[in-house]
């Protein structure tokens, strides 16, 4: 329970691929967020929750979060096969501070396949979040990722 990993083949050349995840505002819109500046490595960002453009049904899932601001930090920008983040997993509650918990790392990984790109996502560190919110926070996650992988995959078909 201390490792998310997700992977998926997209239909897309690596450089597609690549400005999907390391273009903060493309970012955002698959993902379902506004940054505050752009991924270079070591910048501490705000994420504002915005439903996705990618999904009018996942879109309306967000909804309800529109408006919600989220600590991000860009960890290693390797172009165009790897970067990574770290933030506080699942962290919906406006009335908690999250700031003074430890922060998950997120790793995309770029390869180039047969038929298009590998895509691996990795979410780790989830044993050091507090107990009391580690397995809620995991397993949310985890089908937060499967859905973003839904995401990225509709997003970069455009």
């Amino acid at each position: 329970m201390d490792r998310i990993v997700k992977t998926t083949v997209l239909k897309a050349q690596r450089e597609r691929v690549w400005r999907a995840v390391s273009d903060s505002q493309q970012y955002g819109a698959w993902f379902g967020a506004r940054f505050d500046g752009p991924f270079t490595a070591g910048a501490k960002l705000t994420g504002t929750i915005v439903p996705t453009e990618a999904d009018a049904d996942v879109a309306k899932s967000q909804e309800p979060y529109r408006g919600r601001t989220f600590a991000f930090e860009v960890e290693r920008v390797e172009p165009p096969h790897l970067i990574s983040f770290r933030w506080h997993p699942y962290a919906t509650d406006p009335a908690h501070d999250y700031s003074n918990e430890p922060m998950t790392l997120i790793v995309f990984e770029l390869e180039e396949v047969d038929g298009g790109t590998r895509l691996t996502i990795t979410e780790s560190g989830f044993e050091n979040i507090p107990l009391a919110r580690r397995a809620e926070a995991f397993k949310m996650n985890e089908g937060g990722w499967q859905a973003q992988l839904m995401l990225v995959d509709k997003y970069v078909a455009r």
